[in-house]
């Protein structure tokens, strides 16, 4: 566990993402009428209490500080309110309780010796204290206090904010007497700014030209006055008129038609992002200048769709889906490495307990929720972050468990959305299907694998995954086409076949090696099978495909698909693409003309499959204690990258005659043309083959 060895701001664990989360998920509008998520969100503990025992070899005075009301008690003794307190010698133990209703109830305490830090335990008042080695004190749970980087006084949790700065459209021009088009060149997400407004003036937000000048269906739209907000210019020392609209929008272009006699003098944005540090950054760059732009607009639509959050998409729906935010997770550890907004955005997807509904409502993200716990320890070594969410896989893996059928497997109840994916082809999902199979096979698996690290003796998850895996077998399994198919409904087997739960049963181990070159035949090359049409199942398909050796084809399937989208305007990577769409038909969805995300986080896929599968570069210990390389250049001529680790870089560059990698940490294993060569942290290894 991560300690300060200065003060810090703590809180209950999981509080703080929760408060955050909640504000996050209501942020999104519809024609100016707010859209709050439609699954349960839960709430901070209003009362905790912080604890932490002392020896003092001097009297001490200390700080207090508190987001919400407290009281202070030393060795169980109430003191008079105050800011300060000074704490004679010897053995000594704290409470502090805060109340606080409207923020997560939070702590700072500054002394010579005496801080506030993880060490500290913490309570929601339950009456069973556990300390964080699980030793049962008293009668309350007592968890280690969370903290992040909030190490100041004066900047408590409830301060945070993302980073802005400010941007000027590249064009504008005048389509009525009173409306004007402006042209922010890309994709961006912030909030608009009029200077001099005088009067009411109307905004019309587009992700294209054709939805800003659609005042009738766009999705997003503003209503602004003058008289809203006034800002000083620091520049000239006068005053001048800046209206800031009130909630952050997606868009490229923006439409403004002014009411009456409304003025205004310029337009702005503050484009609003999460800072990330370029030289701790994913980089890719080939022979290849199209696939130079896909990554490239890949890694652009990462940073659009990384907030407090990683959220799906940036016009809609601005929410935390467990899905998405999976396939984030991992192009966020080839790209920027941010390791905390991992562990924020699967705190407050998995929220508190008890579970009376899937993550998101839909049944696969449960499933894909445990697997990103383990994904996230392999990335990062992090032993810590399992430890605090095993409690709460306990209580959803619980809640699965208890909505069995009598199988054993899992089978969507009225109150449960099943997803896969959006299809443009006839698909049942109802029953029992495969696909949810195989995902909960890997949710238990990912269980047995996390108790084992912690030292837990929970081997019934372990049998119970194998169980599943032979009962998936003997059910779905077909000799005869070489696949699995897709359900049973109403006791009668849907022999219908499709690439869902056959690449998911090579990329998720229950395929062996002669199944898996059958699959690969029967189904994932098989073109009468019905194609994948979104970027999300397109993660899964091409990475199927680069783990049978297919780099060249893969590389062509992004020059087709991404490549395509590029062809067709793209400056960030949609939620969907059918490349037999024209004009307008590329902007539609749920029955709206604009209803589809023009940025949309699982469209950045090219970033992990280039860093993973051409780079090569993959831890094999947790945290790239160590790790290997397998470069593979499929039809390039030459490529070079870096790949960020917690601890430092490794770079990768590659030609048709020579690979040269450089590392700082770890230590490593490159594999090229049969050679294992060993890889030493701090060197330089150049091989010609």
């Amino acid at each position: 566990m991560q300690v300060n060895n200065k003060p810090t701001w703590i809180w209950y664990p999981g509080d703080f993402e929760i408060w955050l989360g909640n504000i996050f998920n209501n942020r999104r509008t519809e024609r100016g009428a707010m859209f709050p998520p439609f699954w349960k969100q839960d709430s901070h503990y209003v009362t905790v209490e912080f604890s932490k025992a002392f020896t003092l070899d001097h009297e001490e005075t200390i700080t207090i500080a508190a987001e919400g009301q407290f009281n202070f008690a030393l060795d169980g003794k109430l003191q008079f309110p105050a800011k300060e307190y000074t704490i004679p010698s010897g053995n000594h133990k704290l409470n502090i309780k805060v109340w606080n209703q409207a923020t997560p109830p939070a702590l700072f305490i500054a002394g010579d010796t005496i801080h506030t830090d993880t060490t500290w335990l913490a309570t929601y008042e339950d009456k069973l204290w556990i300390d964080e080695n699980g030793v049962a004190h008293g009668s309350g749970i007592y968890v280690p206090a969370a903290s992040w980087h909030f190490d100041a006084i004066d900047t408590p949790p409830s301060s945070y904010r993302l980073e802005r700065e400010e941007r000027r459209p590249v064009s504008h021009h005048a389509i009525t007497t009173n409306g004007t088009l402006y042209d922010f060149g890309q994709e961006t997400f912030g909030y608009l700014k009029l200077k001099g407004l005088q009067g009411t003036v109307r905004i019309y937000y587009g992700e294209s030209r054709e939805e800003a000048l659609d005042k009738e269906h766009c999705e997003t739209l503003d209503v602004v006055n003058g008289q809203l907000a006034t800002q000083k210019n620091a520049n000239h020392n006068s005053q001048f008129s800046i209206v800031n609209c009130q909630l952050s929008k997606a868009f490229r272009f923006v439409y403004i038609e002014k009411d009456g006699d409304a003025t205004y003098d310029d337009v702005l944005m503050d484009y609003e992002y999460a800072p990330f540090d370029a030289q701790h950054s994913g980089s890719f760059r080939c022979s290849d200048d199209e696939i130079n732009r896909i990554w490239d607009v890949a890694a652009y639509t990462m940073d659009l769709t990384t907030h407090e959050f990683f959220m799906d998409g940036i016009k809609r729906d601005r929410w935390t889906w467990s899905g998405d935010a999976i396939q984030s997770y991992l192009m966020n550890y080839y790209l920027r490495f941010d390791a905390e907004c991992v562990k924020r955005t699967i705190r407050q997807l998995r929220g508190k307990d008890p579970v009376t509904a899937h993550v998101n409502t839909i049944m696969d993200y449960t499933f894909y929720w445990f697997k990103s716990i383990h994904d996230y320890y392999e990335y990062t070594g992090d032993v810590d972050f399992v430890r605090e969410m095993w409690p709460r896989m306990v209580t959803l893996m619980d809640y699965v468990e208890g909505r069995l059928n009598s199988e054993g497997m899992a089978e969507g109840q009225p109150d449960d959305w099943i997803f896969v994916d959006w299809v443009d082809f006839p698909m049942h999902k109802r029953g029992t299907l495969c696909f949810e199979q195989i995902l909960l096979m890997k949710a238990m698996e990912t269980m047995a694998i996390c108790a084992k690290l912690l030292g837990i003796n929970k081997s019934d998850y372990r049998v119970k995954a194998e169980e599943l895996r032979n009962k998936i077998k003997q059910t779905f399994w077909s000799y005869e086409q070489k696949a699995y198919y897709h359900a049973i409904e109403d006791g009668t087997m849907n022999r219908q076949i499709t690439k869902f739960p056959n690449m998911f049963a090579i990329l998720y181990g229950l395929a062996y090696e002669e199944e898996r070159r059958e699959i690969m035949q029967s189904v994932m090359l098989n073109p009468a099978i019905d194609p994948i049409t979104t970027p999300y199942m397109r993660f899964y398909e091409l990475e199927t495909l680069l783990i049978d050796g297919r780099h060249e084809q893969v590389l062509k399937e992004m020059r087709d698909y991404w490549g395509g989208m590029l062809r067709e305007g793209a400056t960030s990577f949609w939620e969907k693409y059918v490349p037999s769409e024209k004009g307008t038909q590329h902007l539609a969805m749920y029955g709206r003309p604009y209803g589809k995300s023009l940025c949309h986080a699982w469209g950045a896929s090219p970033v992990y499959l280039l860093g993973k599968y051409y780079l090569g570069v993959r831890p094999t210990k947790p945290g790239y204690e160590e790790f290997e390389i397998r470069p593979s250049l499929g039809d390039l001529d030459w490529m070079m990258g870096d790949v960020p680790t917690p601890h430092g870089m490794i770079h990768v560059e590659m030609n048709r005659h020579e690979v040269k990698v450089l590392t700082t940490e770890g230590s490593g294993t490159l594999f090229i043309a049969g050679q294992q060569i060993p890889v030493k942290s701090g060197t330089t290894v150049s091989i010609t083959y």
